[in-house]
């Protein structure tokens, strides 16, 4: 399906970054809040980016989002650190842990750390990608407001919690495992709805536990907690490995919360300003276990080993994780960002509503 629209990378993330300049961020935090925003449309994950900028206006504008939040640090070691964010926005505050985990693995080997009281933080792939540069392992989770339900349950007890690493490589593009722990996002169900569209039989299931494919009494249900919700990954019941991942849920979930004293599955919600989400990074010194040159030649040799894997009948060719991203990634740069009508209609009202001038 073509776009209606595509826009130069550059004058998309600067029309973000006044959006948020306008909404309080200051002048370090609105790029960054960008920069992380669009790149999710660059590497062709749309339900995470620019359409989900509504999120982030009604988040500041209810008090869940904070642009001024005073951030502290509860506990720090050379290996570990744990940062209360003071609900302030999850992107900005991300990339400066990210950067200070790096450094200190830098010196130590590898290094860990939580941030509490957060908000959404857009893809967590971007955070693990920051350490590839520095010839490390990058490592981002996020749990998020209850939207998956148990194997053998009906009501939401964990988020969509995504688990994102990274790997380098020289000739073969990076390795980058991004994917939730849900069998998909609430942003794609989001997606099907603003397309007043049905979901694919599989996702979900309605308040009695019967799958369901109604994008929109779904996303209502989950939010008032009337139950249904997102199926973990592997789908429903044990058959199809469907509580493999709901333990890849729980186990985010414990790095994100429970290592640093937050609220955890159900105790979550998008309004409960008391109650917010939390995160997980790490990052691993590839040259502490072996010479990272050695390591690269390695990953190419894995790599091209999976993409030259002979396809299934009907299938044009094998991808490994990533892979898609950065060839959307190469055509977006070299053609604009796409960008489907409902999305621009979106931003058109934002813009007028804050007084900035159109893109369309």
């Amino acid at each position: 399906m073509k776009p209606d629209i595509r826009v130069d990378i550059d004058i998309l993330r600067n029309f973000c970054k006044e959006i948020f300049i306008r909404l309080g961020l200051n002048s370090d935090d609105a790029p960054t809040a960008a920069e992380v925003l669009v790149a999710a449309d660059v590497r062709g994950i749309p339900s995470h980016g620019v359409g989900r900028i509504l999120r982030y206006i009604n988040g500041i504008k209810s008090g869940m989002m904070l642009p001024a939040a005073t951030i502290k640090t509860i506990n720090e070691t050379p290996g570990s650190i744990v940062i209360d964010a003071n609900g302030g926005m999850g992107a900005p505050v991300s990339v400066r842990m990210m950067k200070k985990i790096i450094d200190k693995a830098d010196v130590n080997g590898s290094a860990f750390g939580c941030i509490k009281n957060s908000n959404h933080f857009g893809i967590s792939g971007y955070y693990a990608m920051m350490a590839l540069e520095r010839d490390m392992l990058g490592i981002a989770m996020t749990n998020t407001p209850a939207l998956g339900v148990p194997t053998f349950g009906r009501q939401v007890m964990y988020g969509t919690n995504p688990i994102a690493f990274a790997a380098p490589a020289n000739r073969e593009k990076a390795f980058v495992l991004d994917m939730s722990t849900t069998v998909t996002a609430r942003g794609k169900i989001e997606m099907y709805d603003r397309k007043e569209e049905s979901i694919p039989l599989g996702w979900a299931v309605d308040k009695t536990g019967r799958p369901t494919t109604d994008a929109h009494r779904l996303l209502d249900d989950m939010f008032h907690r009337r139950g249904g919700g997102i199926l973990p990954l592997g789908g429903t019941g044990e058959k199809f490995g469907g509580h493999k991942g709901f333990g890849l849920a729980v186990m985010v979930d414990i790095l994100c919360a429970v290592l640093c004293g937050a609220p955890m599955g159900p105790e979550l919600s998008d309004t409960d300003t008391s109650k917010r989400m939390s995160h997980f990074f790490g990052a691993i010194k590839i040259s502490g276990f072996r010479d990272p040159d050695d390591f690269r030649a390695d990953m190419d040799r894995m790599l091209s080993h999976l993409r030259d894997c002979p396809p299934a009948v009907g299938e044009e060719r094998v991808y490994f994780a990533g892979l898609k991203e950065f060839e959307k990634e190469k055509e977006v740069r070299e053609l604009g960002v796409p960008l489907r009508k409902n999305t621009c209609d979106l931003l058109r009202r934002i813009a007028e509503d804050l007084g900035m001038k159109s893109l369309f």
